[in-house]
Formats: structure tokens, sequence, C-alpha cells
């Protein structure tokens, strides 16, 4: 399969930045989403076994109003760690609500489980959010197998040994004079299809290394592997330039788990922890139509699906090259 052009990136909507840490010998890293000034997001929790930090704070009816970053982070539980150098890179840059005399940022963050490929002491921690921090830019485009995106694998539902590359994916459409884009860390028990073709593109690996559909093997009569709890989870940002609030936010995330649906079979499983955040930046000047914004975030949540297993480094074989870890749950090359 060969990589898909540039279809658009998160930063395509004005008033972020993305930044990434990608571990230099373990398959792990971690992304930010910086919007140091604050604005106003919501988030969803599909997944049964998620990983999360300060979520119950985007719920509408909550007190704060305004993030100043979002962390999207492999390492499973341990990863959560990396919002501290998050929030401590934009306390010491002015960034945060004012408590008395000190700044507090809101950094809400996600994890994945890419555990299979390297262990606890490799899991990115705060120096790592620093990091992350440190390189973020409005520019930022990087896809495939960077960040968050670093260690996941897709289709591991019929066993880990089974499963391909997964990676980190970015769409973005202008539409009614507003901007929506998307990025994804995809780390998925199921597999990634074609939302429209129904083609599995990544997944469970059957005879000759090729991916083939996971469902239809389950009807088949195969049984799923021994995949743990909490082994997997695709977590992601939806972004938009259109004023919001609160209330809108979280149901613009709540929609764009439809996007998962459409390109993830199965999603939403008990060994998944998805979770998608919803961002406006406000930067159009105009308020979001809801209406338009849930009738294409979807279809902009499955493309940056596909792009994520479509980059040239998330294609055959890259998951088994890119540890240096010994473990024999690694994904073999197709």
């Amino acid at each position: 399969m060969s990589g898909i052009p540039d279809g658009g990136a998160l930063c395509d909507v004005a008033g972020l930045k993305v930044g990434h840490f990608t571990h230099p010998t373990a398959s792990t890293g971690c992304s930010v989403v910086l919007c140091e000034r604050g604005i106003t997001a919501g988030a969803d929790v599909r997944g049964a076994a998620p990983g999360t930090r300060d979520l119950d704070l985007l719920r509408p009816e909550n007190t704060v109003q305004q993030v100043h970053a979002i962390l999207l982070t492999g390492g499973s539980a341990f990863g959560l760690a990396a919002a501290d150098g998050v929030m401590r890179w934009l306390a010491e840059r002015g960034h945060g609500f004012q408590v008395g005399a000190v700044r507090v940022p809101i950094v809400p963050a996600a994890v994945l489980f890419d555990l299979w490929l390297h262990d606890a002491s490799t899991a990115p921690d705060a120096a790592a959010g620093r990091a992350a921090c440190e390189a973020a830019s409005a520019d930022e485009r990087s896809r495939g197998r960077v960040g968050a995106g670093t260690g996941a694998t897709v289709g591991k539902l019929l066993g880990v040994e089974r499963s391909m590359p997964g990676g980190l994916g970015m769409a973005s459409v202008r539409i009614g004079g507003m901007t929506l884009s998307a990025m994804v860390a995809v780390n998925a028990v199921g597999d990634v299809v074609d939302p429209h073709g129904g083609e599995v593109i990544a997944g469970s690996r059957g005879a000759y290394g090729r991916p083939r559909s996971t469902i239809q093997a389950l009807l088949d009569g195969e049984r799923p592997g021994g995949a743990l709890q909490g082994s997997a989870t695709t977590i992601g940002v939806i972004a938009t330039d259109a004023r919001l609030t609160k209330a809108q936010a979280t149901k613009l995330a709540q929609i764009a788990h439809d996007g998962l649906a459409r390109a993830i079979h199965p999603v939403h499983t008990v060994m998944d922890g998805d979770v998608m955040f919803a961002l406006a930046t406000g930067a159009a000047e105009v308020d979001g139509d809801m209406t338009l914004l849930g009738a294409v975030a979807a279809e902009v949540v499955a493309r940056a699906v596909l792009d994520a297993v479509s980059s040239p480094t998330t294609q055959c074989g890259d998951a088994a090259s890119s540890t240096t870890s010994s473990r024999s749950a690694l994904p073999p090359a197709c």
C-alpha cells in the first residue's frame, strides 16, 4: 500500500501548536497540542479501558472553561507523568489560571497501551512532556510512527503477534468559513478499514502475512487471542477555529467517535480506552455551526485514522524494526 498525500494537519486550525517527543531507543512517545492562552474544550470516552487525567473538569457543568494543552501519550498509565512536564513548561512561561501567586495550567491527557514493545522504565515522563512542548510549532505536520503513535499497533484481537503497525494520522477540511481538523493516534484492538469500500487497510494478519478482517475471522469460528484489558486504545483531538461553548465542544467530541467507528472494526471494545478531545480556538471569529461541523466531523476523523496507517513509516515490517525490545509479542515483518 502506498502512502497518501498530506490531507491536512491539526495545525490547519489557527491558534494551535503541535509537538512530539519520540523516544530514541524505545517504541513510545507523546504528542502535545498547545493552546497557551486558553481555549474551549470538551471530551468523550467510548472505550471501556481508558487511562486519562483531568477529564472531569471538561464536563459542561463544571467550572473550568478553558484548557492550555492536550496531551496524547504512550506508556499506558505510566505515560500520564508526561503531563507534569507540560504543566511546568506552561507555568514557567506565565500560562495557566492565576491562583494567588501561582499559575495553574489545565492539561487533560489520555494514554494508549504500547508496553508490548517496551517497559515502564521507558514510558514518557515529565521530561518527555517538556521535550514535546519545546518541539511544538504551528507548522508541525509529521505523521506515522511519531510521538504518541510511535508504538501503536492495530489488529490485535486475534493475538498481538498478528498485529500490524498503527501510528499517528491527521486530516483537515475547510467548510462554511470554518476549518475542522483531527489528529488521531491509532492503536486499536480492531482493524483499520476503508470506510467507503470496506477493504482492510491494516489489521490482523492471516495467511502470507496480509491483513484480513478480524470480524469475518470471528464469524468463521476463530477465537480472540490473549490480549489483556486496556492493551490498546485510539486517542485523538478534533479541532475547529470556530467559537463553541463547552457543551458544543463536548458534543463535537462525541460525534468524532463516529469517525473511529467508520474506520476501525471493531471499535470501543473492552480492551480499548478510546478517547476523543474537541478544541475550539475561535480564531475564525465566527460562531460554530454545529449542524455543519457535526455532519463532517466523522469524515475528518476517519480520514485521520486512515492517514495514521498510510504513512511510509507505518508500512509492513516497521513495528519489528523500530524497537530494541526482545519481547516475543512483536509483530513480525509482512
